[in-house]
């Protein structure tokens, strides 16, 4: 929706662009601050009210958004949408299905992905054209009215019925006031949060700069908007390849498969100007690693780290990988501005690789962890 009201934002308001697209930067980041607080509050069993209720007050947030006149008040509205992101995307939407449906949640993922993989593709289209026909609260004002009225009902039913259709919960949280404590000092958390961060700069740095990396490289406008408008089939691709060969490859072997996936993306970008074709392998490379990583990552999460406290050790590789996402933009612009779009797509190839090398360090890690002998007792 942010895309598309940008520009009308930016015609009403007069702000900068700089000045409104902080505003959404802001919202990701409170995103990030905000997603271990989510993911206690799933782990004391109330994910349910979590989902259902950010849900909601992101309808109001939308509804508060129409009525803002100052720049502040839009800041002040973004960081309120950035709080509730933290309670009602995927991050939580996984926690809460790994905790109530234990091995069977990889499957629940997998459709929930598939499904909502279409979402920015219907999105932008249709907040473009309400907005025209409408206005931009107009439209705004609808999205509000669907998520409340449809959104809002579906979940409450859905998060009801989760733990009995699992079948299985995650064992009883300890509820410490440690328990992050702990997560952090386990190496292998680390090794896989970075991982994942390492892919989510990767992204944030390719959607935002691949438009002007083509222009300069002399392709159509409509060529690169195409281009990126099918990143998001691509990803909902590469999460159907992945349904028919999850049984046959290992969780682990599957991310690693991302990450380098990614890695080959930005060398095909790199050499599409002398070979168009390869700006279509870019796109389905790029749309595969970050499109399976979404589903990928709490199956892989869980295995590694354990199913207790997941709402929380989740909550904390989310804060890591959002923070990620959020730096790609500007970190990408940086690269630019010292050595051009080539140095970057190097550096993109580079996160790739280190993160495919992270990952296998976190397997390793993790195994050794669990395999380790425990100390015996002295008895007196």
């Amino acid at each position: 929706m942010f895309a598309a009201m940008l520009v009308q934002w930016d015609g009403e308001f007069h702000w900068s662009k700089v000045a409104l697209t902080g505003a959404f930067t802001l919202a990701v980041i409170v995103s990030a601050m905000s997603a271990p607080v989510a993911g206690r509050i799933i782990d004391r069993g109330m994910g349910r009210y979590l989902l259902a209720g950010s849900a909601l007050a992101g309808a109001l947030c939308l509804a508060a958004l129409t009525m803002v006149r100052e720049l502040w008040h839009f800041y002040l509205v973004w960081f309120c949408i950035g709080v509730v992101l933290a309670g009602c995307l995927y991050e939580p939407c996984f926690a809460i299905l790994t905790r109530t449906m234990g091995e069977r949640a990889r499957r629940a993922i997998t459709i929930v992905s598939l499904v909502a993989g279409f979402a920015g593709t219907v999105s932008f289209p249709s907040a473009f054209y309400l907005s025209h026909v409408l206005g931009w609260r107009g439209a705004i004002l609808i999205f509000a009215a669907a998520i409340a009225l449809i959104a809002v009902p579906l979940i409450w039913w859905a998060t009801g019925q989760a733990e009995h259709l699992g079948g299985s919960t995650a064992p009883a949280s300890s509820q410490s006031a440690r328990d992050p404590i702990r997560i952090a000092a386990n190496p292998a958390f680390w090794a896989l949060a970075l991982a994942f961060a390492l892919l989510a700069l990767n992204h944030g740095m390719m959607v935002t700069h691949t438009l002007p990396l083509l222009d300069e490289r002399g392709f159509s406008a409509d060529a690169g908007i195409f281009a990126m408008s099918m990143i998001g089939p691509m990803q909902v691709l590469g999460r159907i390849i992945m349904i028919r060969v999850e049984h046959r490859i290992s969780s682990l072997a599957i991310a690693v498969a991302c990450q380098l996936a990614v890695a080959v993306a930005a060398l095909c970008l790199m050499g599409a100007i002398a070979l168009p074709f390869l700006l279509a392998c870019f796109v389905m490379f790029q749309g595969f690693g970050n499109g399976v990583t979404s589903i990928i990552r709490p199956v892989l999460t869980a295995e590694l780290l354990g199913r207790q406290n997941f709402g929380v050790i989740s909550g904390m590789t989310a804060a890591v990988y959002i923070t990620g996402f959020a730096v790609g933009p500007t970190l990408g612009s940086l690269v630019w501005q010292a050595g051009g779009y080539n140095m970057m797509l190097y550096l993109a190839a580079g996160l790739g690789g280190v993160g495919a090398l992270l990952l296998l360090g976190a397997g390793r890690l993790a195994r050794s962890r669990n395999h380790a002998p425990r100390p015996k007792s002295t008895g007196g």
